[in-house]
């Protein structure tokens, strides 16, 4: 957390703007100032639940009571500082994306915990649904298109066990009370953050669903062109559309807290997936502005503006963010790393060769390479632009000369490799598409990675990702862009600070106490040469896991 600097402590301040971030192991609420200076903040984890194998669920209950722990001592921190609760004008709720929580809409409480968006339970589900969508033809903005690629064409997202629709096709199918309530009618679909709305606004007493546009372009139901559920794949998937919420803006006034809590009365004032909203914290708001988020797993955004570029290299086409109710929506190619900072977690509590995550990088900088290790961190496939969920981890390039040095430094190389083959796939798809990038010389025209998440506090791991990209990588002190994004999102609805996400200028003072930038070090022959090695890694680890489980 940053200090607002002592200059800014001095000037009277009586409006400020909040933020809860339900991230996928921990919640997290902010109280933010006009410049983007953390006032305050508190953080907890809660539970994870693994029942089973590849399974990943949360109760979703958990979100609500650990949220509203930081909310109460977040604002304790606030009243110390010599603030009024008043000060607060209202909050923005950003989420883990695609973890699908269904509940009962007389009794306003869950059928089943959250499946979280890491679970694959629902792989031999998705090979279904592909085999059954190539025998249906879907209309698109650009005609009949038979099979995933007409599905592609509306929702700019493939058949995987990552989106919300793919894991109620499992739900519907093994959970009885789901069943019951969808024929009952009292069933109630959701996201993360149409869940917090729900409950924070009343629950079974009048409480709001409500969704945003980022979590809804994350389901496999949205169509990218109309910006509103589409028929049929609302009937593809056998979703009752009385079951899901009203698509709602990102910056707009929803509702607000219910009797009660202790926010009663403020505006929730918006709703937005965490990576969207770390592309608006990171004021990437001009077309071919990029970040990456380092956290659990790793996005990178790139903001296309207006263009829907359909990709046709194993990127995702997304909302970006839609900056109010009658805003233009933009749009961007995303994608998605599954390991990231969990492979350093995994180094901890499965190896046991680090005590502490920092660990992993001071590891990694007493070697000035990996002694030709390579680490392919594919625990639950890989996403993109690979998208092969029978791909498992693969750890080679071993030998005698190999010390947990090397396998750290491998390990933090191997989210930098998937970050710049990700890169690599959005400069296809701009090319072949003759969409204007940025004016760089980076895949894709960019000039620089602006960056965010835990993996950027080590400054190995940022040198490593210049090193790879051969780009400059842009660090600010200030990373917590997730909650940004919502704060601002929200403090614009409100008319706050004369914030305009439509006019990026407004933005000009916010976030920008310091940043530090990593140049490239290496020659473009030993680049090029590293990364040759991390494709042949990675085409050795596909297709490994076969039907049974087993090798």
């Amino acid at each position: 957390m940053s200090p607002a600097p002592k200059d800014r402590q001095d000037e009277q301040q009586t409006e400020f703007i909040g933020a809860i971030d339900c991230g996928t192991t921990s919640c997290r609420f902010y109280i933010f100032n006009q410049w983007a200076d953390v006032i305050c903040s508190h953080q907890i984890e809660f539970k994870q639940l693994y029942p089973e194998p590849g399974w990943h669920e949360h109760d979703a209950n958990s979100y609500i009571t650990t949220i509203d722990e930081c909310i109460v001592q977040a604002l304790a921190k606030f009243q110390e500082l010599g603030h009024e609760k008043s000060m607060l004008k209202g909050v923005g709720i950003t989420n883990q994306r695609e973890t699908t929580v269904v509940w009962d809409r007389k009794t306003g409480e869950p059928i089943y915990n959250a499946i979280a968006w890491p679970d694959a339970r629902n792989t031999a589900t998705v090979r279904q649904l592909r085999a059954r969508a190539e025998k249906v033809k879907f209309t698109t903005p650009t005609g009949v298109i038979e099979g995933e690629e007409g599905v592609k064409a509306i929702t700019g997202l493939p058949f995987s066990t990552y989106f919300s629709s793919a894991k109620y096709a499992w739900l519907v199918e093994n959970v009885p009370a789901v069943q019951e309530a969808k024929k009952a009618g009292t069933l109630m679909l959701g996201t993360v953050d149409s869940w917090l709305l729900y409950k924070y606004t009343g629950g079974k007493d009048g409480g709001l669903h409500m969704t945003d546009l980022t979590n809804a372009s994350r389901t496999l139901g949205l169509s990218l062109k109309t910006l509103d559920w589409n028929d049929e794949m609302l009937d593809f998937f056998d979703i009752p559309r009385s079951s899901l919420p009203k698509l709602v803006s990102n910056s707009e006034v929803y509702g607000k807290f219910s009797k009660g809590h202790p926010l009663e009365g403020l505006p929730i004032a918006s709703l937005v997936g965490d990576q969207q909203a770390a592309l608006v914290g990171n004021k990437c708001l001009e077309r071919g502005d990029a970040k990456q988020t380092y956290g659990t797993g790793c996005f990178m955004l790139y903001n296309t503006s207006k263009d829907i570029v359909k990709s046709t290299h194993g990127l995702l086409t997304t909302v970006g963010y839609k900056a109010g109710p009658n805003a233009p929506a933009n749009y961007a190619l995303e994608g998605a790393v599954a390991v990231g900072g969990s492979s350093v977690q995994w180094l901890r509590d499965n190896l046991g060769i680090i005590k502490e995550a920092r660990e992993a990088g001071d590891l990694a900088a007493q070697v000035k390479d990996t002694g030709g290790v390579y680490f392919v961190t594919g625990f639950s496939g890989l996403f993109a632009p690979y998208w092969d969920m029978r791909a498992t981890g693969l750890l080679l390039g071993l030998s005698g000369y190999t010390t947990k040095n090397h396998i750290a430094r491998a390990t933090l190389e191997a989210t930098c490799f998937q970050t710049r083959a990700i890169l690599e796939a959005m400069a296809k798809d701009t090319n072949s598409q003759h969409v204007d990038g940025g004016d760089g010389d980076g895949p894709a025209g960019l000039r620089i990675l602006k960056v965010d998440g835990g993996m950027t506090n080590s400054d190995v791991t940022m040198q490593i990702q210049a090193d790879i990209l051969g780009i400059p990588v842009e660090r600010p002190t200030m990373r917590e862009s997730t909650a940004l994004g919502a704060a601002l999102l929200a403090g614009a609805a409100l008319g706050l600070f004369g914030w305009d996400l439509n006019k990026p200028e407004t933005l000009k003072d916010v976030n920008t106490a310091g940043v530090r930038t990593f140049e490239p070090s290496l020659s473009e022959e030993e680049r090029e040469w590293k990364f040759a090695g991390w494709n042949r890694a990675v085409d050795r680890s596909r297709g490994w896991k076969t039907d049974s489980g087993h090798g």
